[in-house]
């Protein structure tokens, strides 16, 4: 409350009757460095997706449905108020501003920490309300006195033994793309494109292998732009070699400038502050970044290289549910002790470069927060009794591992047993899709909601993200759910299967795997069709599982799946460890 106080306190001297905090940074990053984390410095608020709208006397922030339960609980007594996405009752942020904000009022907000698209969204309301907007200066730098400094860690070389592709031919491909567009320049801002461009890696932002950077292409120069302490003379040459300038972070406000002719960027993705130092006279296309469409389709050195790493991963999962289900009851287990003990496990495995996110492991009534951390002030012991739910990854130089199993303890109740089921009836249909080419993940999302629906629960949120190969654990722009995401599923794409149920109170349950497109076969008369191939290897709790309830396609699915797992998996576990295995993958 003291920070949001004295945030008011420069608002007034700034003459700002409103500012905006985003959760983003400069690169509309979904997690990003301690140094952009303004949103949780004033609120209190930790979830990774929410933004907060600051009054003179009074406040406000918006978070989606993964975060209804842990924002209403950190922010008791703060003074804000929680506004629910896409809830029945509740105004969007830029509603609430149109209805809210008087004539000659002034809206502030960071311009480096908003997307092009958004600052123009802000304008046009300002210009039909007559209110007007400074986005020059970042208020919270005159309050946060023990502020975290902008990251300096070095970036490495992501070998193409992994990649698949030199960075030099990636750059040929932005290029051709480029020639089709008659574009003279391109502007990337995007950290998981840069790296996946650059064949670079970093450590700027826990858990996502990226560096602070930009990149500008052009049609016979390209140009990177970071701090130069992160770059060793190795990375320099090798970036030479590969057609990459390198100039300092900063450097692009001013080059930006200096661009002529048509620029193509993403306006989702560059922010206002840059963005609006361009050339007025310039033409700009529009469009999504080349990039993020040319890494979602995996080459097949990346997909050969993910199923190395899910085997690895696999067996570490193994070793921690034996040791999860022989010790519960006789020693002291926690939520953080387990999620210790199983990145213990995955550190074990070769090219284990740390987790991908943060581990979710929730007990009991905390499973329902989707995206619940525990803490040694709130979490719990681990009892033989109720469901364990555990999201967790790692990132290997071989990719990036994403799963969640919900583990039964000890006895459970008829209803966590109907809800475990319908969960796995959800992942079944989805994980068994076949569908006809130009089909998009919000075709496909009823699959893993029909079960659920019949029994009349729901989940508020998507049922499956991009994953980024040794990246960002969440990349576009692929998804499945329910609305909003149009892109077209492609062989060679991944993404999660991760339907669940969520109760308040009482249990939060989930099961997720990593699906790849693949093609199926092709119909003379009616065209292609694709399937998903599940290429995460961990055994499904089959304690929690209502086998009645099952069809006999489910039940087909299940028991070929866990025999995929076992023999997958028991090459490299001990003898001991294959018991457990086999009677875990047991035929149902």
């Amino acid at each position: 409350m003291n920070n949001l106080k004295n945030l008011r306190e420069v608002m007034k001297k700034e003459n700002i009757d409103y500012y905006i905090i985003p959760s983003s940074d400069s690169h509309q990053s979904e997690y990003v460095a301690e140094y952009f984390k303004g949103r949780e410095f004033i609120s209190g608020f930790t979830g990774s997706a929410g933004t907060l709208l600051v009054g003179l006397d009074k406040a406000y922030l918006w978070t989606d449905g993964r975060y209804f339960i842990q924002a209403e609980n950190e922010l008791k007594n703060s003074g804000i108020s929680l506004m629910k996405i896409n809830t029945p009752g509740y105004p969007t942020m830029e509603e609430w501003i149109r209805d809210n904000l008087k004539e000659n009022d002034v809206l502030g907000f960071d311009g480096r920490l908003f997307s092009v698209n958004q600052y123009e969204s802000y304008l046009n309301i300002a210009n039909e309300k007559k209110f007007s907007i400074n986005m020059e200066k970042d208020l919270l730098e005159d309050i946060w006195n023990k502020r975290s400094e902008l990251p300096k860690n070095k970036i490495f070389l992501h070998d193409e033994k992994y990649a698949g592709k030199s960075a030099g031919e990636k750059l040929n491909e932005v290029r051709n793309n480029m020639d089709k567009k008659c574009a003279d320049s391109f502007i990337l801002s995007s950290l998981d494109d840069i790296a996946w461009l650059c064949n670079i890696r970093g450590n700027d932002v826990k858990f996502n292998p990226v560096a602070l950077s930009y990149v500008i292409v052009g049609k016979d120069y390209a140009t990177l732009y970071i701090d130069k302490d992160k770059v060793d003379n190795e990375t320099k040459d090798k970036l030479k070699s590969e057609g990459f300038e390198i100039k300092g972070y900063d450097d692009i406000e001013a080059d930006v400038k200096l661009l002529s002719g048509t620029v193509v960027l993403d306006p989702n993705k560059l922010n206002a502050k840059i963005f609006t130092a361009l050339n007025r006279e310039i033409k700009v296309i529009r469009e999504v970044n080349v990039t993020t469409n040319l890494k979602a389709i995996k080459n097949e050195t990346e997909i050969a290289n993910w199923e190395l790493s899910q085997v690895r991963d696999g067996v570490a999962m193994v070793k921690f549910i034996k040791w999860l289900k022989e010790n519960i009851g006789k020693e002291k287990i926690s939520e953080i002790s387990a999620s210790e003990k199983l990145t213990g496990f995955r550190a074990m495995g070769e090219n284990y470069k740390g987790d991908s996110f943060g581990t979710i492991a929730g007990y009991k009534d905390h499973a329902a927060m989707m995206h619940y951390s525990a803490t040694e002030a709130s979490e719990y012991e681990l009892k033989a009794e109720g469901m364990f739910l555990v999201d967790s990854g790692a990132q290997y130089l071989d990719g990036t591992t994403d799963i969640t199993r919900t583990f039964i303890l000890g006895p459970i109740t008829e209803e966590e047993k109907i809800d475990y089921t319908l969960v796995l009836k959800g992942h079944i249909g989805l994980a068994s899709a076949k569908f006809l080419r130009g089909s998009t993940g919000v075709n496909l999302d009823i699959l893993a909601r029909r079960p659920l629906w019949n029994y009349g629960i729901d989940y508020k949120c998507g049922t499956g993200h991009g994953v980024g190969f040794f990246l960002n654990v969440h990349e576009g722009p692929q998804g499945i759910r329910p609305s909003g995401n149009n892109v077209v599923l492609e062989p060679g794409m991944i993404l999660t299967n991760e339907p669940g149920v969520y109760k308040e109170g009482k249990h939060g349950i989930r099961t997720e795997n990593t699906l790849i497109v693949e093609k199926d076969f092709v119909s003379e008369e009616f065209g292609e069709f694709y399937k998903f191939r599940t290429i995460s290897y961990c055994p499904i709790d089959l304690d929690g599982v209502n086998v009645e309830m099952l069809s006999s396609e489910e039940k087909e699915w299940l028991n070929n799946y866990h025999e995929m797992v076992f023999g997958k998996l028991s090459p490299y576990l001990s003898e001991e460890e294959k018991e457990f295995l086999k009677r875990e993958t047991r035929t149902i």
